[in-house]
């Protein structure tokens, strides 16, 4: 359909130019164009490019006023409706400026294909076209799968102001897609890990949503994807503090949730102890020493089975009476093994100025240094004893076995907690990647990177998250993170991803250089972004997309779960 013609009033350049809307045509923000010019000695070039702005204005007025004037039809003017069109390819490859006066048509089926290098995304086992939302002309926006699950390059990064930009539901829309739509190859030996970080809206993806209306129904229909909730997912909470409570501490789901944990030889054994010290100040003064214990406690729990650790050089007082085990002191519980790291690092109660510290413990550190590491060991039992403990064989969570989607909950952990686990997961994934002991890909959506991978802060998180974000394309280790400003994100983890999604955006950060990606147009955009909209910006084209997402097939809170009550549910339900 033809939409208009190349202006001559305005400059036209091989890279972008200008349409003169004809009368009657309608050409927005978004839409596709293909312009054919002929040049002599060269044949025809086509330009497709995508319109990114779009303006009226009254010719032949003098002053402001003028417009009333023609409102009433008092003065003549005519009316401008043009559109400024920014290049996405050329065919051939001739960077010359179309003529004025060349006609511009809407870019449908073949022509939007050239023109979103989708005739492009394949390999030699067939098309890589991965649906990620639908453009707005209705038509399906993909991006190239290569360039999102590591062979040509990996990573997504998603970045918006939080309970309006969707993040969470877009990055689940993105799982949806790779493991529903059949684009991705065995598909069925893909694995995705999802940290819940706030309420409990994630533990109902297995759910479908009863405010799911036909017409969303459709999108998902246009995708080529069920609308449908997960059908294989783990849900993880962490136990209730309560004393030997093992529990999942969740309030609107109790069925189908597991409690998870780790048991004292499993901490000690994974190295876990310097995801406990988080803070630069801990790193700066404490990591050598953070190091060196660690190394002591892997040494000290192995061979050992667990949960609980034995000891054989402890004459310290325990809180409760341990008992001996072939001449070994049990330590059962976390507080209990702090307890011995100070026995081990300052020594018994010391007489005088005596120093009766354990020297293979204390790396030659300085007593003030050790007393330090002590102090905020104990500062940390209160947040995790309940998720480090010796009563219990250790259940951690564990996404590369069992259902194909894992969702670990983090709300209601103290920050400290929080961290903790996070770390120890990804570590242990990222080491079981490295050594080839899983086969498939990984997917890893993290809410809230600004905290785990801050820009001028170091942490054992951080070390983690870079070392997926710089190796982990290559093992299949895909990270799918997120944030509210990825201008406190480390520079390394964001410019690892090869995709960027951008929600609705507060004013002074869409104007940070993080964002230099995206035009100007775009940027003013993306401050008034309705929810279910993002702009995604992928290597292969020059230019973002807009792209609306459907409205998520599954519950994303209790309210919004369909009740089965079909025949076969009740009897589920009664155990039958």
């Amino acid at each position: 359909m033809k939409v208009g013609v190349v202006l001559g009033s305005k400059e036209a350049t091989p890279l972008e130019f200008w349409v003169g809307v004809e009368e009657g045509r309608v050409l927005r923000l978004d839409d596709l164009v293909v312009v054919e010019s002929s040049h002599p000695g060269l044949g025809t070039v086509r330009y497709f490019g995508v319109v990114d702005q779009v303006m009226k204005l009254y010719e032949g007025q003098a002053y402001h006023t003028d417009t009333f004037l023609a409102a009433e039809n008092r003065i003549p003017v005519s009316l401008a409706y043009v559109a400024h069109v920014s290049v996405t390819r050329l065919i051939p490859d001739e960077y010359l400026p179309p003529d004025p006066g060349a006609p511009a048509f809407l870019a449908r089926e073949e022509d939007l294909e050239l023109a979103l290098y989708y005739d492009s995304m394949k390999n030699q086992r067939g098309s890589t076209k991965l649906p990620v939302g639908l453009l707005k002309n209705g038509e399906v926006g993909y991006v190239n799968l290569e360039f999102l699950n590591g062979a040509k390059g990996g990573h997504v990064n998603i970045s918006g102001i939080s309970g309006v930009a969707a993040k969470t539901s877009y990055a689940t829309f993105l799982l949806k897609s790779l493991l529903e739509s059949g684009v991705q190859e065995a598909a069925h030996l893909v694995k995705a890990l999802i940290f819940n970080v706030k309420g409990e809206d994630l533990f109902f993806l297995d759910k479908p949503n009863a405010r799911l209306s036909e017409e969303e129904r459709d999108r998902y229909a246009k995708l080529g994807l069920k609308p449908t909730p997960f059908s294989s997912v783990a849900f993880l909470a962490p136990p209730r503090k309560e004393e030997g409570a093992l529990l999942p501490d969740l309030d609107t789901r109790k069925e189908g949730v597991r409690a998870y944990h780790w048991d004292l030889v499993q901490f000690c054994q994974r190295g876990l102890l310097p995801f406990l010290f988080t803070d630069r100040q801990a790193m700066t003064n404490l990591g050598f020493l953070i190091q060196h214990v660690t190394e002591r406690l892997r040494r000290l729990s192995d061979g050992q089975k667990g949960p609980y650790l034995k000891v054989e050089d402890w004459e310290g007082d325990l809180p409760e009476p341990g008992f001996e085990d072939l001449g070994r002191v049990r330590i059962g519980t976390f507080a209990d093994l702090v307890l011995y790291l100070e026995y081990k690092l300052l020594g018994p109660v010391a007489e005088g100025d005596k120093d009766q510290a354990d020297p293979r413990w204390t790396a030659r550190q300085a007593k003030g240094t050790r007393e330090a590491f002590i102090r905020r060991l104990k500062a940390s039992v209160e947040n995790v004893a309940h998720l480090v403990r010796g009563d219990r064989p250790g259940n951690p969570p564990d996404p590369l076995q069992g259902e194909q989607v894992h969702v670990v909950d983090l709300a209601k952990l103290h920050p400290q907690a929080q961290m903790f686990v996070v770390g120890a997961i990804l570590k242990d994934v990222f080491a079981r990647k490295e050594r080839g002991l899983y086969p498939g890909k990984v997917f890893i959506v993290l809410d809230e990177l600004n905290k785990y991978a801050p820009r001028d802060e170091e942490s054992p998180i951080k070390d983690v998250l870079l070392d997926i974000a710089e190796r982990g394309r290559s093992l299949g280790v895909i990270l799918i993170g997120a944030q509210q400003t990825a201008s406190e994100v480390e520079r390394r983890v964001v410019a690892n991803a090869a995709i960027r999604v951008v929600g609705r955006l507060d004013a002074a950060e869409a104007e940070r250089p993080e964002y230099g990606f995206l035009p100007s147009t775009f940027k003013k955009r993306a401050v008034i972004l309705p929810q279910g909209a993002v702009i995604l910006h992928q290597p292969e084209l020059p230019v973002p997309l807009f792209l609306s997402f459907p409205f998520p097939a599954w519950a994303t809170k209790k309210e919004e779960v369909l009740e089965d009550l079909s025949d076969e549910a009740l009897r589920r339900e009664l155990g039958l």
